[in-house]
C-alpha cells in the first residue's frame, strides 16, 4: 500500500486537474460558440495572420458559430472567472488552516463541478451574461482550490519530500490543462459543445465521493494511518497544536518576504494565465490550426511542464537533502528560470512567423522551463510558514487572480485583429513582468520559517 501521505498528495494532484478542466475548457469552446473572424487574402499576405490548417476549411464551414462576441466581449467572459476566485481565496485559506483543508478542499470541487455542468443552460438562457455570471461562481468554488491544498500538504508532507511530492500535486496544473486541451479538441470535433461541459463538470463530483473516504486534514485523524507513518509524520513534522490560534495579521502583512511573495506570484501568474487562456485562441486565430489539431498542438507545451515540474521537483529535494544549496536559494533559482524561460522563447515563438513547426517548439520549450516554478516560489508558503502554509497561499495567490482576471480583457484589447504584431506585444509584456517580478522575489523572497509562525526556532526580536 501507498503511503498516506502520497495518497494526499495524489488527491490533490487529481483535484487541481479536475479543477483546471472545469476552468480551460472554456477557453477552447468559445471558438465554437462564436462566429469565425473573416479574414481577407490582404491579412494573409501581409502575415498579419497565417494560413489554414488542412482540415479547417471543412470545419469553417460546420462551424458557423451562434454568437457574435466580440474579442474584447470574449476577454471578459474569460476573465471573469476570476472575480469569484479572488473574492473566495483568503477566507477558503483562514478556514483550511484553522479547522481543516479536508471539507474546505471537497466542497471547493464539487460545486465546482455542478458549476461547470450547469454552464450550456446558463448559456441557453442568458447568452453571455448568463456565462459570465455561472464562470464567476465556479471562480468563486475554486477560490480555496490552492489555499486547501497547500493546507493540506503542509499538514501531511515533511520538508525534505515537498520538492517531489508537493510538486507533482501541483503538477496537476499542467496535466489539466493538458487534458483539457486536448479533450476539448476531440470533444468539440466530434459532438456537440455542451458535452464538454457535462463530462468535466461531473469529474469533480466523483472525484469528492472518492476523497471523503481516503483523506483526513491531518495524520493523526487518519483511522487506516500506519503507525510508523504516523510515527515518522509526527517526528519530521512537530507536533501541530489543535488549538485555533488567532493569525498574527500585523507580522504576516507586513512581512517583506510575503509581499515579494505576492509580486513574484502576480508576475508568473500573468504569464501562466496568459498561456492557458488565450493560447488556444492564439492557435487558432493567428496560426490557425483546425479545432481538433488546436488541442493537440496546445496539450505539448502543458505536457512538457509537467515532465519538468516533476524531474525538477526531484532535483530540488536532491540539491537541498545533500546542502549543495539552501531551500531559499534553490526557491529562487528556480523561480528565476521559471520566469526568463518561458517569458524568453514566448517572445520568440511570435517571431517565428508561420513555421508552425518552430512555434509549437518554441512554445513547448518555454512551458518546459516553466515547470520549475513548482518546486520554487509555489512552495515557499510552506517553507515560510507551516501553521499559515492556507493563508499565505491564499494572499499570494488571491492577488495572483488579479493577473488573470485583468489578463484575458487587456490582451482581448491589445489585439481587437486578432494579429501576429498585435499578439507579439502581449508576448513582451508577459516577458517583462516575469522577469521582473522573479528578480524582487530573488532579492526579498526566503524559504525559512518566519517568526510569526510557531514553530518557529530561531531568536525571535522584541517589538
Amino acid at each position: 500500500m501507498l503511503p498516506q501521505r502520497v495518497v494526499v498528495a495524489i488527491m490533490c494532484f487529481l483535484a487541481i486537474i479536475c479543477a483546471y478542466t472545469h476552468r480551460v475548457s472554456i477557453s477552447h469552446v468559445i471558438t465554437k460558440l462564436v462566429v469565425p473572424i473573416n479574414r481577407t487574402s490582404d491579412a494573409i499576405e501581409q502575415e498579419a495572420v497565417c494560413k489554414v490548417d488542412g482540415d479547417t476549411t471543412s470545419e469553417t464551414k460546420e462551424n458557423k458559430g451562434e454568437y457574435t462576441w466580440s474579442e474584447q466581449k470574449q476577454g471578459y467572459i474569460l476573465g471573469s472567472f476570476y472575480f469569484g476566485y479572488l473574492i473566495s481565496q483568503l477566507p477558503g485559506g483562514i478556514l483550511a488552516d484553522k479547522y481543516g483543508a479536508k471539507w474546505v478542499l471537497g466542497g471547493c470541487l464539487l460545486t465546482s463541478g455542478l458549476c461547470t455542468m450547469l454552464m450550456p443552460l446558463a448559456i441557453k438562457l442568458g447568452d453571455e451574461w448568463g456565462l459570465m455570471v455561472i464562470r464567476i461562481l465556479t471562480g468563486f468554488a475554486q477560490g480555496p482550490l490552492f489555499p486547501g491544498c497547500t493546507s493540506l500538504l503542509s499538514a501531511w508532507v515533511p520538508a525534505n519530500e515537498r520538492g517531489r511530492l508537493c510538486a507533482f500535486a501541483f503538477s496537476g496544473v499542467t496535466i489539466g490543462t493538458v487534458v483539457s486541451n486536448f479533450s476539448s479538441g476531440m470533444m468539440l470535433h466530434y459532438f456537440h459543445w455542451s458535452v464538454t461541459f457535462v463530462v468535466f463538470g461531473s469529474t469533480g463530483a466523483i472525484w469528492f465521493i472518492i476523497f471523503v473516504f481516503l483523506c483526513t486534514s491531518r495524520p493523526d485523524q487518519h483511522p487506516c494511518i500506519k503507525p510508523e507513518e504516523l510515527a515518522y509524520l509526527t517526528e519530521a513534522l512537530g507536533e501541530r497544536s489543535t488549538s485555533k490560534s488567532a493569525i498574527p495579521w500585523k507580522e504576516l502583512l507586513f512581512s517583506l518576504p510575503l509581499v515579494a511573495l505576492v509580486i513574484c506570484q502576480i508576475g508568473h501568474d500573468w504569464g501562466y494565465y496568459v498561456m492557458i487562456t488565450c493560447l488556444p485562441k492564439y492557435i487558432a486565430d493567428v496560426i490557425r490550426f483546425s479545432i481538433r489539431s488546436n488541442g493537440f498542438v496546445t496539450a505539448l507545451p502543458f505536457l512538457a511542464m509537467f515532465v519538468c515540474t516533476n524531474l525538477a521537483g526531484l532535483l530540488a529535494d536532491y540539491i537541498i537533502q545533500n546542502k549543495i544549496l539552501s531551500i531559499t536559494n534553490e526557491r529562487k533559482l528556480y523561480t528565476f528560470i521559471a520566469a526568463l524561460g518561458p517569458g524568453a522563447f514566448t517572445v520568440a515563438a511570435s517571431y517565428a512567423g508561420c513555421d508552425k513547426v518552430l512555434v509549437i517548439a518554441l512554445f513547448t520549450i518555454a512551458m518546459f522551463l516553466m515547470g520549475f516554478y513548482y518546486a520554487g516560489q509555489k512552495l515557499t508558503p510552506m517553507d515560510m510558514s507551516p501553521s499559515y502554509a492556507g493563508t499565505l497561499m491564499a494572499l499570494s495567490n488571491g492577488f495572483g487572480s488579479f493577473a488573470g482576471m485583468l489578463s484575458p480583457p487587456i490582451v482581448s484589447a491589445l489585439t481587437p485583429h486578432a494579429t501576429m504584431s498585435e499578439w507579439r506585444l502581449v508576448f513582451w509584456l508577459g516577458l517583462i513582468l516575469l522577469v521582473v517580478s522573479s528578480v524582487i522575489f530573488a532579492i526579498w523572497g526566503t524559504g525559512d520559517v518566519q517568526a510569526y509562525d510557531p514553530s518557529y526556532k530561531g531568536e525571535k526580536k522584541e517589538g
